[in-house]
């Protein structure tokens, strides 16, 4: 997965004088279509300033999921958003790039909770339990997924870089602990940090082959990768030889990893020769 140079470019929509001057006005929090007066005290309502930002950024995010952040105005977040121009400024002086910014760490806060789950029980069990709603959220969030995890969006910061990178550590630290390793070596680290790229790549190429095969195949295949990569990890390295016999021992026969094994030696027998 490539990201960046990490050199922040111009802002994708500058604030201008007149926008800074709306934004540092007291603005009242009207809806953003007219109508009878009746109707707009029908429609107003009255939030506390966690609850606007929130509602603003729920806006943002649903735009962003679907649409590059290039092709997202402050006037389709705000219309979203059922607020004003103005009101956006309030609470994002910094316009679309402190938006955009906020939701990426909004969306990269329930990524990384994508990979919390409870330590007990087959390993690939609950790596099956992580992908489902990892493969999820790509499906619900295709394109803004895409922009946040490949190059090239005007959006693009040092920022969102890092943010990006703060996913991708929390999820290689959250499967060590799965692994129950407390000092995990280079090659261990190495295995888990490639394996979330290939999720990540995996991830990306499934969008672009119009989300074919199903998130159940796909799932499927990338727990059966992860078993592939420790397996190969552990015939030069006697720690993660040590980690995968101890997770074999939890995996049950009619489990992932035993119908993988199903499928695998009949096909090494043909290998015979070169033992």
């Amino acid at each position: 997965m490539t990201t960046g140079s990490g050199t922040a470019p111009a802002l994708p929509e500058a604030t201008t004088p007149a926008e800074a001057r709306a934004a540092a006005r007291p603005v009242a929090e009207t809806p953003a279509t007219a109508g009878p007066p009746a109707a707009r005290r029908a429609s107003y309502r009255r939030l506390s300033v966690e609850a606007r930002r929130a509602e603003l950024l729920t806006a943002a995010l649903g735009l962003f999921a679907h649409r590059a952040p290039e092709d997202v105005s402050l006037d389709d977040v705000a219309s979203a958003a059922g607020a004003s121009r103005p009101l956006v400024y309030r609470y994002f002086p910094g316009g679309k790039q402190q938006l955009y910014e906020a939701a990426l760490r909004s969306a990269a806060d329930e990524l990384e909770r994508c990979f919390e789950e409870p330590r007990s029980g087959p390993l690939s069990v609950r790596l099956s339990r992580v992908l489902d709603r990892y493969l999820a959220f790509v499906d619900q969030h295709d394109a803004g997924f895409s922009a946040l995890l490949q190059s090239g969006s005007v959006a693009e910061t040092s920022r969102t870089n890092a943010i990006v990178d703060e996913v991708r550590r929390a999820a290689a630290g959250e499967i060590l602990l799965h692994l129950a390793v407390k000092e995990p070596g280079a090659r261990l680290r190495m295995m888990v940090r490639t394996w979330i790229t290939a999720v990540e790549a995996a991830s990306l190429i499934w969008l672009d082959e119009e989300k074919r095969p199903s998130l159940e195949e796909l799932r499927d295949w990338l727990v059966d990768q992860f078993v592939a990569m420790l397996t190969a990890t552990a015939t030069t390295d006697p720690q993660t030889a040590r980690v995968m016999k101890a997770a074999l021992r939890m995996e049950p026969a009619e489990g992932a990893v035993g119908r993988l094994a199903r499928r695998v030696v009949p096909g090494l027998g043909e290998a015979s020769h070169l033992l």
